[in-house]
């Protein structure tokens, strides 16, 4: 009778702790401690680098120029599911000066955001409305094929230019790492919000401010140019392959019904490799092909190494 009562002691704590949504039973079976029901339903993550380089020379027989390079890097992600729904947010952000000689010149500039709602329709299949944004965070310049009297030219500055593209469509997505989006409407508008940032080149290949100059697709006297009818296709890859090296790439095509024969492609690709806890390098990528900044092929390539804070609540799967 004895080892009865013991046994039902047993296991009637146990069948009313399971049947608790706000209790959990430990691996002896002896105490129970309380857990907090996840009814956010949020998974976040941040990672955050600021990267240092810098030299200076006095006296030196072998030559050398004093310099200073300060960059940082943010990526940030937050997404929320529930059921069939999700909503996926995420931001990379990029900004880097470099000084030589007493002059500062900008070496990294990105600033991109990403938001994405969708309903899933099958397991590796959703529809789905993204809104996506890109600019610059500081003014750029030219300091190439200028007058004598310059020394360097605008040419972009904060939201001139910036662009802003709507997508609906259907997502493919075999696994958590990987994606496809397709979307046959995606409007996207164009802003040049400061006129000076618009050039002209001269017969002799120098350039010249002139505020009547289309620029990046808008035309003077005008601030935002739009495009309804566009395909856009993404593919976005964000992978782990070691608990030290992580990779991240993004590829964007997007093309206007009208104009099929002058499709814009652009590729974002980031390297991390942990060296110790809060230690990084650093190798990013962004190639850009669009005729309406400019008429060749553009590349935007960094390699830092620097401190590293990085936090998730991402579950592991």
């Amino acid at each position: 009778m004895k080892k009865l009562v013991f046994l039902v002691s047993l296991v009637f704590p146990t069948f009313f702790t399971v049947a608790q949504d706000t209790l959990t039973v430990t691996k002896n079976f002896a105490d129970t401690i309380n857990v907090k029901i996840d009814t956010t339903y949020w998974q976040r993550s941040f990672s955050g680098g600021v990267n240092v380089n810098q030299a200076s020379f006095s006296n030196w027989a072998g030559g050398g120029v004093n310099s200073l390079a300060l960059g940082s890097v943010i990526v940030a992600r937050a997404l929320y599911e529930k059921g069939t729904i999700s909503w996926d947010n995420s931001a990379d952000l990029q900004l880097g000066y470099v000084s030589q000689r007493g002059i500062t010149r900008k070496a990294a500039d990105l600033l991109f955001l990403n938001s994405v709602l969708g309903r899933k329709l099958t397991p590796q299949w959703e529809a789905f409305v993204s809104a996506t944004l890109s600019s610059f965070f500081a003014p750029g310049y030219r300091y190439e094929n200028l007058a004598a009297d310059r020394n360097r030219l605008l040419v972009s500055s904060f939201f001139s230019p910036a662009q802003l593209t709507l997508a609906w469509g259907l997502a493919y997505r075999p696994a958590d790492w990987f994606s496809v989006r397709i979307s046959p409407f995606a409007p996207r508008f164009t802003f040049v919000t400061d006129d000076a940032v618009r050039v002209r080149k001269l017969a002799n290949g120098t350039y010249v401010p002139d505020p009547t100059q289309e620029a990046y697709g808008v035309k003077a006297g005008r601030h935002v140019r739009t495009e309804w009818l566009a395909l856009q296709l993404q593919a976005m890859l964000n992978r782990n392959l070691s608990d030290n090296f992580n990779v991240s790439a993004r590829y964007l095509l997007y093309a206007n019904y009208q104009t099929m024969n002058a499709i814009d492609h652009r590729l974002d690709l980031m390297l991390t490799a942990k060296i110790s806890r809060y230690l990084s390098t650093t190798f990013s990528l962004i190639g850009l092909y669009d005729e309406d900044f400019s008429s060749g092929l553009q590349l935007q390539q960094t390699l830092a190494i620097g401190l590293l804070y990085n936090v998730t609540t991402f579950r592991k799967k």
